[in-house]
């Protein structure tokens, strides 16, 4: 049987569970009576709420360089409790960390890679302009060998 909670009881936990990080849902479950998947699910659904926890991809860049840092400062005994109270992995800060590094070095490349995009571009354009030059060279090569010279045509005619 389905067991209904208020909005306000659902929020109560939900804050619980964000405020005090060192608390498992499996704690709180024991605690309360509700099913531990049931607070993990709420937890989940208010992430997506204005000042709750949000999930590591949906934070901005100043936010995630704002954890990588205060991560690094942290002596390793407390490491765990602020990922807790973060809603992070450690997995997360080291994918940050290893974006960041990436992204300083990124710029070079990026103008790097552009202006390759840009001589690639030129040198099509130059072919095309080549191979159309080449054509029409030899359609008025062969328009002469089968036609001739324009002026000795009107010369004939002409009685000359």
């Amino acid at each position: 049987m389905k067991r209904k909670y208020s909005q306000a009881f659902k929020a109560e936990m939900v804050k619980k569970m964000a405020t005090a990080p060192t608390k498992s849902a499996t704690e709180v479950a024991q605690e309360t009576g509700v099913s531990q998947s049931t607070l993990s699910r709420w937890l989940r659904e208010a992430g997506s709420i204005a000042g709750m926890r949000k999930r590591p991809e949906d934070r901005l860049a100043e936010e995630k360089l704002g954890m990588v840092l205060e991560a690094a400062s942290l002596p390793e005994e407390e490491l765990g409790a602020f990922l807790r109270r973060s809603g992070l992995r450690e997995v997360d800060l080291d994918r940050w960390r290893t974006q960041m590094v990436q992204g300083l070095s990124a710029p070079k490349k990026c103008a790097h890679e552009k202006q390759v995009r840009e001589l690639q571009h030129d040198l099509r354009f130059k072919e095309k302009a080549l191979a159309e030059a080449s054509a029409l060279l030899v359609l008025k090569k062969k328009a002469h060998e089968i036609w001739g010279d324009a002026d000795d045509d009107t010369a004939r005619r002409n009685g000359r």
